[in-house]
């Protein structure tokens, strides 16, 4: 009876390693900050990004530029008008300050709205790439090595170099 009772220990501990050993997911890594920023579409879109950004900085400097051309020549004219004609002036340089601001906040909503559409189909060619590669490859998990995103050690295999050839690089 001891033998059998011992047997069976044996055979469970047997039986609960196997399964252990079957239940242990495979994982891999990528810096998928690095994938993305070497793709040409990426390249692409910052480019467009930066020249949108540069006619907005342009629009904005003149829009201020004016402004304060505006606010000198008021300023030299004041001791000649009357104070209603100044108050009128103030009035129309704190419109042309709100003109300006409101202008530079739907500037920056524009290039945000921008860089989601032009950033969006290229992460998901990424996303869809590393999944395929994973998948081929039996991969469960693939986490994010990128710096600052968690992974602290990605000694594991790495589809960085799977991916980029899937993608054609």
């Amino acid at each position: 009876m001891k033998q059998f009772r011992t047997l069976f220990i044996a055979l469970a501990l047997m039986i609960g390693a196997t399964a252990f050993t079957n239940a242990q997911s495979k994982v891999a890594h990528i810096a998928t900050q690095e994938l993305v920023q070497s793709l040409p579409e990426y390249k692409s879109a910052m480019d467009q990004l930066q020249k949108l950004e540069k006619t907005y900085d342009a629009e904005i400097k003149d829009m201020l530029s004016e402004a304060q051309s505006t606010m000198q020549r008021y300023e030299a004219e004041a001791n000649t008008k009357s104070e209603e004609e100044n108050q009128k002036r103030a009035a129309e340089l704190q419109a042309a300050q709100r003109r300006i601001q409101e202008h530079s906040a739907k500037a920056r909503q524009d290039l945000q709205k921008k860089e989601t559409d032009l950033l969006r189909p290229i992460l998901e060619k990424v996303r869809n790439s590393i999944q395929k590669v994973a998948r081929a490859k039996g991969y469960d998990y693939v986490l994010d090595s990128t710096t600052g995103t968690g992974v602290l050690l990605a000694d594991g295999y790495n589809l960085l170099p799977d991916v980029k050839k899937e993608l054609g690089m």
